[in-house]
């Protein structure tokens, strides 16, 4: 369910007003309520920055017609991975399952991205690969990780330039709780990046945030 922004009883007045009457200045609609315009103006800069109302140099408010649902919308459609990704935690693909477990633990993320010699992405390994893996009599330090991790080509990635909206999508849909970002290089993907559940928390609530 989408929240939508609370009004005060003027707010919705000032709303009405350039609904019947826009364009209208902001003096004309301080005549209307019998208010200075230095009164008005910070409800008219919430109304404006909240996308209900669009203003014109020298011509006046206009009522944008957009419900909370659309302008949440429009807010998503403005964030990019590249605002919100964090540093990736990548290993060798020789690296043994004892060495992966260690480095997850103590780097205290659920994800690891797997390179190569020429530093591209070759696999992705989860909690439950290690846990997997961990299960039964055999020798960790023994096992490189390139046995158990998901190897590519599937592998779900994503770019810098894409939405985050889409990539919380991804990691839905895919039931993952991080995907790596890459940029193509002469040899394969390179590893830059990476969104977790996380970042994508954090991005809706600094959206919340600025919707206060």
């Amino acid at each position: 369910m989408v929240r939508t922004i609370e009004l005060t009883k003027r707010q919705e007045h000032i709303l009405q007003i350039v609904k019947d009457n826009g364009p209208i200045t902001g003096e004309q609609i301080a005549d209307q309520l019998s208010l200075t315009r230095a009164t008005l103006r910070p409800d008219l800069a919430i109304l404006t920055m909240a996308g209900f109302l669009d203003a014109r140099p020298r011509v006046g408010y206009f009522y944008t017609g957009k419900s909370g649902a659309q302008l949440l919308t429009e807010n998503l459609q403005k964030i990019y991975v590249s605002d919100y990704q964090s540093i990736p935690v990548v290993v060798g693909e020789s690296v043994s399952v004892y060495d992966a477990i260690c480095t997850m633990f103590l780097e205290d993320v659920g994800t690891l991205f797997v390179v190569d010699q020429n530093s591209n992405l070759v696999g992705v390994l989860s909690r439950k690969d290690l846990l997997r893996a961990s299960i039964g009599k055999q020798e960790l330090t023994s096992i490189p990780v390139n046995i158990i991790m998901t190897r590519m080509p599937n592998i779900t990635t994503c770019e810098r330039e894409d939405l985050l909206i889409d990539v919380a999508r991804k990691l839905i849909e895919k039931q993952i709780d991080a995907l790596p970002v890459v940029k193509k290089s002469e040899t394969g993907y390179e590893v830059i990046g990476r969104v977790t559940k996380t970042n994508i928390t954090k991005a809706f609530l600094a959206l919340a945030d600025e919707e206060r």
